[in-house]
């Protein structure tokens, strides 16, 4: 009994060391973004001191510059456009990357794992590289400075990624299901929406929501192949950078804003992301 309770003790010790540590870690990482929301409040003069004014006054005039208040432009547009292309190219990724993760794991094709090898050697060129050939394609085809350029281009770089995810997410279902309503007289698209889709759904949401995070934090495309029309909110949160004057306070009021939709939608889906990141890592 004396040597159960020993166990017991170092594993509950282990236990809290582990939490401890999780939870340093998390003060740690939440730090940054901590401190960026609190110097959004401060003035300028407050935020360009170091170090920081932790007790200076709070303020609201970063958020009012932001909007537009002081004659500024408005931030609306550069949002919408964000909305639009990230949340536009995440619904073709997640149609586009349902079926062919269907037939990579659940009626795997031959050699599928070349397949799979293909998909993420996409990922292995330099963004860099082929921001060239893009530029002159779009602005031979009329599409510099148009969001639906943006839709094409993010639905194509999540794309790999997504099929890598979901293949792995799909492959934890039993074959015998998809079989059973296979023999019912389901057709394929039935299948896919009726059987897969509920299923696998916490993995189906950790994928939407990562293909949504890098769309609406992609900047150089965004940069390069966009003015006015098709600007996108991290384009505009770079204008907020100059070579004279302070804008710390308005550039992190401008950082909160723009980050609070992929918080937003990271607190919300926490649960299926764990899910989903999880999904067949204990057998």
């Amino acid at each position: 009994m004396s040597s159960i309770a020993v166990r017991t003790r170092g594993r509950f010790r282990g236990g809290a060391g582990l939490g401890l540590v999780a939870w340093l870690a998390g003060i740690v990482f939440f730090l940054p973004i901590a401190w960026m929301a609190l110097t959004s409040f401060h003035s300028e003069t407050d935020a360009a001191t170091n170090p920081p004014s932790w007790g200076a006054a709070l303020t609201l005039d970063g958020y009012r510059e932001f909007f537009g208040a002081g004659g500024g432009a408005s931030p609306w547009p550069a949002l919408i456009n964000s909305a639009v292309a990230s949340v536009t190219s995440t619904l073709l990724v997640l149609v586009l990357a349902l079926p062919a993760a269907y037939a990579l794991s659940i009626r795997p094709v031959k050699k599928w794992t070349d397949v799979l090898f293909f998909f993420l050697s996409t990922k292995m060129l330099p963004v860099v590289a082929g921001l060239l050939p893009i530029y002159l394609f779009a602005k031979n085809a009329g599409m510099l400075d148009n969001i639906w350029l943006l839709v094409i281009l993010y639905t194509s770089i999540n794309l790999p990624i997504a099929v890598w995810m979901m293949q792995s997410f799909l492959s934890e279902i039993p074959v015998a299901v998809v079989e059973a309503a296979q023999i019912d007289g389901a057709r394929l698209p039935t299948v896919l929406t009726r059987v897969v889709a509920p299923i696998a759904l916490p993995g189906i949401a950790a994928t939407a929501l990562i293909c949504f995070i890098f769309s609406w934090n992609e900047l150089l495309f965004a940069r390069v192949l966009t003015g006015v029309v098709a600007e996108t909110a991290p384009v505009f949160l770079t204008g907020f950078i100059t070579s004279q004057g302070l804008f710390l306070a308005k550039v992190c009021a401008a950082s909160l804003v723009i980050s609070l939709p992929v918080l937003a939608a990271g607190f919300a889906a926490q649960d299926k992301l764990v899910q989903g990141l999880s999904l067949g890592a204990v057998k």
